[in-house]
């Protein structure tokens, strides 16, 4: 009698368990496409997937020995033996969700029917987890190609530098599958064929790991439209996405949930639960990377009864974070599988790699990576290209470029061994570039009459045009990030001189913009340096805008502090820095409204002005005057001071101080009942603005402009005009933006009755 194929015996067992293939894949947990194609007789089950299906559809001892005996003889022939050569799947394997439905799509791509071959490319930098995704991935479908899986490790970055050639993964692969060695041929193209030839009917998963480069890769390529071939690199194989039609992924660092879940699973959830603060610092100084965790993991778990919050200590503590994921095998530590991506460079991007590392924060531009290397911008770009290919870097989606944290340690290490590489001099040219460039943004911006530096810049700084004002805005808004790093990271007494500078010069962007929390974390810095320094000019300069920014937050105490520093310097500075001092102190008492304080200094800062003859401050500090003079409402005195400011200003070219003072004249005018006056000021105050930039005063003309229109009973223009100070705001992420829009929807109630004028834009 015939013995019946496994897939009539599957489907009959189906059959009388009364369940639909649906039914069956959810309660096995083997997929319905593999139960499908059991059944038609398209593929045989391993014996764990049987063994699943044989207890899901509760089988006599009979049945199943029926449906084993099927198996293993299918259509009364012995069945081709699976190849099986998958590395063990990680037990704590852990998150990447994302990834894998991505995976998972690529995988149902697959049938028989299909020609399309699917070759996917998983890239990423060193211990990202990419062969932990590849075999996991692997293990995970599969029961939908029952011909099995190949494996090879083709060394492309490895200890021993000894690259695997391609015939060699060839023979390996040809041996498996069944051909004698006799019959193997000698050249790669032709085990190539053969191995194709062999592939050909099979439904197979190929699983390339750690490949050099597309070239060692495309020979290994099976070109059945049935199997599904995985390839791992460092390197990004555009190549072979570009002539194989490979699918490109690239694999970041864990999230904050994946990385605590990662320890957790290896280290136990009581401990993590113990302290979950701890934990987040651990995970984060890891920098999420996969294999720090596990090595860090692996090290708690050596220690069960060191706390976490000791860890952390002791790992920020170190001299090189690098030596905290240090292990007894190359493989897993940390600093030597970074050794062998950078030793795959050659020696141009190997030193410009190095110089990354004196550039801080968590993205650089292709200026600044340039700058401090020294190295002119078109060969920059080519190196920084090297570098993402080789997945020492990343980019984001502004282009800029991304050095994780644990790799920037690991050139930093590098610039320090290398005898030749001179890590003041980078950190002179990084400085160079970005004082450079802010003082030319302060110049765009017209907020100050301000020169180019005396100075050229460094040998090696790259110096960019600014052709527009929001071309330097633009540069600022990018750099920012780096310009707080550098001024954070600046600890070398030889740099207390360019990071009090540096912090000057970015005073008039922060204030523009009301980002007063930057200002007063750049203006600590710059106080630090000027105090280190003993610089009384510095000192004072400093710490007058340091507390006006805290007094802008509501932090008076600090700024009282503050104020007595200040002006313990006034015998140590000269004239025009006295007057800068006495007007920022002024500003202060406005903002605490102690206005007869803030009367008296700004007064006695005009004086000195004055007397320095310089027409744009005097002209800057007759509208603060006036500013102050309207606040204690003494309009006329206001209006005057403010209109003897204006023809200074105007002849000498300041758009930003004369809005400020068109509003000012504006505000005096609007509590002198005279509306329409007060409306047309603020709009060409606006016009002004719109040129200096300054969203935040623009931002506070607008709400003056509404508060007008409201009184003269247009609730439409002044809702418009609110509403746009709320952008503006939100813009730069200013929280005043919420007060703004609650007046715009209250101008919706009938009736609503304008508030006054609260206090007018000021420069």
């Amino acid at each position: 009698m015939e013995q019946k194929a496994v897939g009539v015996l599957l489907r009959e067992a189906r059959g009388r368990a009364l369940l639909t293939l649906e039914a069956l894949a959810e309660a096995s947990g083997v997929s319905v496409r593999a139960i499908s194609d059991m059944e038609r007789g398209r593929s045989v089950p391993r014996q764990s997937t049987l063994t699943e299906l044989m207890d899901t559809l509760a089988v006599d001892e009979a049945e199943r020995r029926a449906l084993v005996d099927a198996a293993r003889h299918t259509g009364g022939r012995p069945a081709r033996q699976t190849l099986r050569q998958l590395p063990p799947d990680l037990r704590s394997f852990q998150g990447r969700q994302t990834v894998l439905r991505q995976v998972e799509r690529l995988t149902a791509e697959i049938s028989e029917r299909s020609a399309h071959v699917v070759i996917t490319a998983v890239g990423g930098m060193a211990g990202m987890g990419k062969t932990a995704l590849a075999v996991h991935w692997a293990h995970r479908v599969a029961d939908r190609f029952p011909d099995g899986q190949l494996y090879v490790n083709l060394r492309g970055f490895d200890p021993s530098a000894d690259r695997m050639e391609p015939g060699e993964a060839l023979a390996g692969f040809l041996t498996a599958l069944g051909v004698s060695g006799r019959s193997i041929p000698d050249g790669t193209d032709e085990r190539s064929a053969l191995f194709r030839q062999q592939t050909e009917k099979r439904r197979l998963i190929v699983v390339l790991d750690n490949a050099h480069d597309s070239r060692q890769v495309r020979p290994l390529l099976p070109r059945s439209a049935g199997c599904l071939t995985i390839v791992t690199s460092r390197n990004h194989l555009t190549a072979l996405a570009a002539t194989d039609e490979a699918h490109l992924i690239d694999l970041d660092v864990w999230t904050d949930e994946e990385a605590l879940e990662a320890l957790a699973a290896r280290i136990g959830r009581p401990r993590v639960a113990a302290d979950p603060t701890a934990a987040a610092e651990l995970v984060e100084l890891c920098g999420r990377l996969p294999l720090a965790v596990a090595v860090l993991a692996a090290h708690l778990a050596a220690e069960p009864a060191l706390s976490l919050r000791v860890a952390c200590r002791e790992l920020d503590g170190t001299h090189s974070r690098l030596d905290a994921f240090s292990t007894d095998d190359p493989r897993t530590d940390v600093r030597a599988v970074f050794s062998w991506s950078y030793q795959a460079l050659d020696a141009s991007a190997a030193r410009f790699f190095r110089h990354l590392a004196v550039v801080p924060g968590p993205v650089l531009s292709a200026e600044a990576a340039a700058s401090a290397a020294g190295e002119p911008m078109p060969r920059a770009r080519g190196l920084l290209r090297t570098l993402v290919l080789a997945s020492l870097l990343t980019r984001d989606a502004a282009g800029r470029y991304v050095l994780h944290d644990l790799v920037r340690a690991y050139a930093s290490d590098l610039l320090d061994q290398k005898q030749d590489d001179d890590r003041f001099a980078a950190e002179l040219r990084v400085f160079d570039y970005l004082r450079h460039h802010a003082r030319a943004v302060v110049r765009e911006m017209k907020t100050l009459r301000v020169t180019a530096l005396d100075e050229p810049p460094l040998a090696g700084v790259v110096l960019l045009p600014f052709d527009s004002r929001e071309e330097a805005l633009t540069w600022f808004q990018h750099e920012e990030q780096t310009i707080v790093a550098v001024l954070n990271s600046a600890e070398d007494p030889r740099l207390q001189q360019l990071r009090m500078d540096l912090a000057q010069d970015c005073v008039p962007y922060f204030s523009a913009r009301g980002q007063w929390a930057d200002e007063i974390a750049v203006q600590r810095l710059g106080l630090k340096a000027a105090l280190l320094l003993d610089d009384a000019v510095g000192v004072s300069g400093a710490a007058a805008n340091l507390a006006r920014a805290l007094a802008e937050t509501g932090q008076a105490g600090e700024a009282e502090e503050l104020i007595l520093l200040t002006e313990r310097q006034f015998t140590r500075i000269p004239p025009v820095h006295l007057a800068h001092a006495l007007r920022s102190i002024g500003w202060v008492r406005y903002r605490q409204k102690r206005y007869a304080e803030a009367l008296d200094r700004s007064r006695a800062a005009l004086t000195v002005y004055r007397t320095v003859s310089d027409p744009s401050l005097i002209a800057r500090q007759l509208n603060f005057v006036g500013y102050v003079l309207a606040l204690m409402g003494r309009y006329r005195e206001a209006v005057l001071s403010c209109r003897e400011a204006l023809p200074l200003l105007q002849e000498q070219g300041n758009p930003f101080s004369e809005a400020a003072t068109w509003d000012s004249i504006g505000y005096a005018l609007y509590h002198l009942g005279e509306l329409r006056e007060a409306v047309s000021h603020f709009e060409r105050s606006l016009r002004l603005y719109d040129e200096a930039p300054d969203p935040y005063n623009q931002a506070e003309v607008l709400d003056h402009l509404a508060r007008a229109r409201l009184d003269l009973g247009e609730p439409q223009a002044a809702r418009a005009d609110w509403t746009r100070a709320a952008e503006l705001l939100e813009a730069i992420g200013n929280t005043q933006a919420a007060d703004m829009r609650a007046r715009a929807q209250a101008t919706r109630n009938a009736g609503t009755e304008a508030e006054r004028v609260a206090a007018p834009s000021a420069d």
